[in-house]
């Protein structure tokens, strides 16, 4: 059984770890076997972990840091975590190197931008436009707006669908991609909420949560089925 290995989240809160259980039931579901890496940056152990793993899952969580991408921190930026930020880098530097299998989610698909090169909108609303909402936080788990899939692309030929569905739950987005990526698709508003590499290599990247839509919509599904099968490989 493929092992994934699921970025770590942290409740500044309570001061603990903490992971939704969307994330780890959808790999299960998909055949997967989950674990969460540890919340910290001391990089010898963290890579040791992700060794164990033979796929990983760029989770969601807080706004990542606009100092990461050469900006300052406006009003409008939510919470950031200069430490969470230093794990995801050596997760996706770590997991690079080692050709694995990547599944970015919401903030996992910008701080992957970001760490490509790319920039952020600190504010979809503010920076980007107000056309269509996109922080739809009182729906976190249903469809709430269409998506365009580019065709020719990685992410196409998994969904094997042009529309879908989508929900939304963030406030920040890509701005200009990173280096060696492209689009794969865009809110009917045009901004881009889908990534994967230019030349082949196993990653998907989207900022909708498909991890809460896969236990109703099969489309959904695929996602995590297409990482256990690349896992497996």
């Amino acid at each position: 059984m493929p092992v994934i290995a699921l970025s770590p989240i942290w409740d500044d809160e309570k001061n603990r770890l903490c992971m939704s259980t969307d994330y780890v039931n959808a790999v299960l579901h998909a055949g997967g076997a989950p674990i969460i890496l540890p919340y910290t940056d001391d990089e010898k152990a963290l890579c040791a972990a992700l060794d164990a793993a033979d796929a990983v899952v760029l989770t969601g969580g807080c706004d990542v840091d606009p100092a990461t991408y050469g900006e300052e921190k406006l009003p409008c930026c939510g919470g950031i975590s200069a430490l969470r930020d230093r794990i995801d880098q050596i997760i996706i530097r770590h997991a690079l190197e080692k050709h694995m299998p990547i599944l970015g989610i919401c903030r996992g698909m910008q701080i992957i931008n970001v760490f490509l090169g790319g920039t952020l909108y600190q504010d979809v609303a503010e920076q980007f436009g107000a056309s269509l909402k996109h922080p739809c936080y009182d729906t976190p788990r249903d469809p709430v707006h269409g998506m365009q899939l580019e065709q020719n692309t990685l992410l196409y030929s998994v969904l094997g669908k042009e529309h879908i569905q989508v929900n939304s739950r963030h406030h920040q987005a890509v701005n200009v991609l990173g280096k060696g990526l492209r689009p794969s698709a865009r809110a009917t508003d045009g901004l881009i909420e889908g990534m994967e590499f230019i030349e082949p290599y196993p990653m998907l990247c989207v900022q909708w949560h498909p991890e809460s839509l896969e236990d109703r919509y099969e489309t959904h599904r695929k996602f995590f089925r297409w990482l256990v099968s690349e896992a497996g490989k």
